[in-house]
C-alpha cells in the first residue's frame, strides 16, 4: 500500500508556485439617475427639452443607436454575428477572437447580435381630463436587442462589451484577470508558462503576485472609459456632460488561488482522497459559515439560507463545490497538476459588500480569506496527530496553571465522543451557543441530553483551552487546539476502532479476518495454560 498523502504533505514540501489573482469578472453598467420612471421624466423634458415625455423618444434613441452600430461595422469591416439560441456565445467568437489576437492591435473582433430579455422601461398610455394622452414608465422584463462586442485588447487580452438597445441601456462587461496578469508580466519581462487559465511556472513569484495585487478599479475602469469612447453608444457626449453616463457594478466576480505542485502524481491523489475525508468529517454543512460575516449582539450570524455541497465527476476528475446563497466556493484540479481554489461572488451582499466596482478591493480581500479558511480547515484535518502530552491533558483530569482541577475528556466516552463530534460539524463556524451545539450533541448521542450538562460540558472544554468565551457574549469559538482534539478524537475512533472492531466479519478484507482468528486461536491457548477458564 502506498503512504497516503495529505494537504500538509503537498503544501509543506511540493509547491512550486501559489500565486492568488482575480479570475473571471462580470460587470454591469448602469446610468445611475435613469433608474427610476422620474428620472426617465426629466431626462425627455428637462434634460432633452422636449415638452411631453414619450415612448417615441426611447424608439427614436434606440433606433439612431442601431444604425451607428451597423454604420460602425460597415466603416471598420467587423463582421456581424446573429447568435443562435443555445449557442455559447464565446466558442461562436473564438475564431474572431483568434483573428484578431494574430494582428496584435487592440480592436472590435466581432459584433454579435442576439435577442434577450432585458430590464428595461415600457409606457402606458392614458388620456387626461383635458383629451390629451400622457404617459407613465414602468419597469418590466422585455425581449429586446442586445450588442455583444467582442474585443481583443492589447491589456486584457479577449472580453466583451454587451449595450442593450432599449432605454435605460443596460451594459455587461466580461474580463479575465489571469489574462491581464500574463500580459503584464510579459511587459515587465517576467519569464512564465501558462495553465490553461492561470500560470503553470514563473521565474519571479513575488512580482507576478504583485502584479496580480495591482489589478483593481481603477485598471478596470480604465478599459471600460476606453472601449467606451470607441464603440457606437446609445447615449452622448452632451447626455455624459449632463452627468447620464454608465457606472459599474460587480455581477459575478471570481477569486482564485492556484497552487501549482512539482508532484503532480501526489495531487490527484491527494485532492480525491480529500473528498472521501471530509463525508464523515465536518459533514457537508461545515461549509455554512465560511461566507458568514461577524455576529450580532454576541449571537451567531443568521445566515438566512440552507447552504449545500456538490461533489461533481466529470470523467475523472474531480470538482467539490460549497454552495451559499448566490455564491459558491469551487475546489478542483487545474490541468492535472495545479490546486485551484475560487471564491465565485455572484452577489456581494452574500459577503456583506457593496456592489459597486470601487469596493472591488474589499471584496477581493474578503474572497481570498475564505480561499484561506478553506486551506487552513484542511490542513488541520489532515494533520491532527496528538503528542502524547497533548493527549494527556486532554484525556486525564489535569491541573491548569491557576491550580483548578480539568476534568477529564475520556476518549471513547459516548458523551465526549457526541461532544467532540459536534464540534467537528461546525469546525468553520464562527461561533456556537450552548442552545446551538446542545442540539448537535443530543443528535449524535442519541439520548436525552440536558441544559445542565451542556453547560458543565462547555466548562469542561474552557478548562482544557479548547474552546473560548467571547467577551460580554454567550458564544463560544472553537481554537486551534480544539479543532485539533475534535477531529483527532473523531477520527480515531470512526476511522481506527469502529473498523478493527468489525474487522473479524464481513466486508472486512479475508487476510484480515484470517490475522485476527490467528491471533484469536493463540490468545485463547494462552488462556487455557493459564487454567483461567470462562469469565461465568
Amino acid at each position: 500500500m502506498g503512504a497516503t498523502v495529505t494537504v500538509n504533505d503537498l503544501l509543506d514540501g511540493h509547491v512550486a508556485l501559489d500565486v492568488q489573482c482575480l479570475d473571471r469578472i462580470y460587470l454591469n453598467g448602469y446610468v445611475p439617475n435613469l433608474q427610476v420612471p422620474g428620472q426617465v421624466v426629466s431626462f425627455m423634458t428637462t434634460h432633452l427639452g422636449l415638452p411631453l415625455p414619450s415612448p417615441a423618444i426611447m424608439e427614436k434613441i434606440g433606433t439612431a443607436f442601431r444604425r451607428s452600430v451597423r454604420k460602425f461595422a460597415d466603416t471598420r469591416g467587423v463582421p456581424v454575428v446573429k447568435f443562435a439560441k443555445g449557442v455559447r456565445k464565446v466558442e461562436v467568437m473564438r475564431r474572431y477572437l483568434n483573428a484578431q489576437a494574430k494582428t496584435g492591435a487592440s480592436g472590435v473582433a466581432a459584433i454579435g447580435v442576439a435577442q434577450e430579455y432585458q430590464n428595461v422601461y415600457a409606457s402606458s398610455e392614458r388620456q387626461g381630463r383635458n383629451g390629451m394622452p400622457w404617459f407613465s414608465f414602468h419597469k418590466a422584463d422585455r425581449r429586446v436587442t442586445c450588442f455583444y462586442f467582442y474585443l481583443w485588447d492589447a491589456d486584457f487580452g479577449p472580453g466583451f462589451i454587451k449595450v442593450c438597445a432599449y432605454f435605460p441601456y443596460p451594459v455587461k462587461v466580461w474580463l479575465n484577470g489571469h489574462e491581464w496578469a500574463k500580459r503584464q508580466a510579459t511587459l515587465a519581462g517576467i519569464g512564465f508558462t501558462e495553465l490553461s487559465n492561470g500560470f503553470a511556472t514563473c521565474d519571479d513569484p513575488a512580482a507576478l503576485q504583485a502584479i496580480c495585487d495591482r489589478l483593481g478599479p481603477e485598471v478596470i475602469g480604465a478599459f471600460f472609459d476606453r472601449w467606451m469612447s470607441v464603440l457606437p453608444l446609445p447615449l452622448t457626449d452632451h447626455d455624459r456632460s449632463a452627468g447620464y453616463w454608465w457606472e459599474l457594478s460587480m455581477r459575478q466576480v471570481e477569486v482564485s488561488r492556484t497552487i501549482v505542485f512539482d508532484a503532480p502524481r501526489q495531487a490527484r491523489a491527494f485532492f480525491e482522497a480529500l473528498v472521501v475525508d471530509n463525508l464523515d468529517i465536518g459533514r457537508p454543512e461545515s461549509v455554512e459559515l465560511i461566507f458568514t460575516g461577524p455576529p450580532k449582539r454576541g449571537r451567531p450570524f443568521k445566515i438566512g439560507c440552507q447552504p449545500k455541497t456538490k461533489v461533481v465527476t466529470r470523467d475523472t476528475d474531480v470538482t467539490v463545490n460549497a454552495f451559499f446563497k448566490h455564491s459558491r466556493l469551487k475546489q478542483y484540479l487545474k490541468d492535472g497538476r495545479a490546486l485551484r481554489i475560487e471564491t465565485v461572488i455572484n452577489c456581494p451582499d452574500d459577503l456583506q459588500c457593496h456592489r459597486r466596482l470601487i469596493h472591488l478591493h474589499e471584496l477581493q480581500s474578503k474572497a481570498r480569506d475564505v480561499n484561506a479558511r478553506l486551506l487552513d480547515t484542511e490542513r488541520v484535518g489532515q494533520g491532527c496527530v496528538l503528542a502524547s502530552p497533548a493527549f494527556e491533558r486532554v484525556a486525564q483530569s489535569t491541573l491548569t496553571e491557576d491550580g483548578r482541577r480539568s476534568p477529564a475528556l475520556r476518549f471513547g466516552d459516548p458523551r465526549v465522543m457526541a461532544l467532540l463530534g459536534a464540534l467537528c460539524v461546525g469546525l468553520n463556524a464562527l461561533g456556537f451557543t450552548n442552545r446551538s451545539l446542545r442540539a448537535q450533541v443530543s443528535h449524535l448521542l442519541g439520548v436525552p441530553y440536558t441544559v445542565n450538562q451542556m453547560s458543565y460540558d462547555l466548562a469542561r472544554l474552557r478548562s482544557n483551552g479548547l474552546i473560548g468565551r467571547r467577551p460580554g457574549a454567550n458564544t463560544y469559538d472553537l481554537t486551534p487546539d480544539g479543532q485539533r482534539v475534535a477531529i483527532f478524537y473523531t477520527k480515531v475512533h470512526d476511522r481506527l476502532l469502529r473498523p478493527l472492531i468489525a474487522a473479524n466479519t464481513r466486508p472486512a478484507p479475508l487476510e484480515l479476518r484470517q490475522a485476527l482468528r490467528t491471533i484469536d486461536r493463540h490468545v485463547r491457548g494462552y488462556i487455557d495454560t493459564a487454567r483461567l477458564g470462562t469469565a461465568a
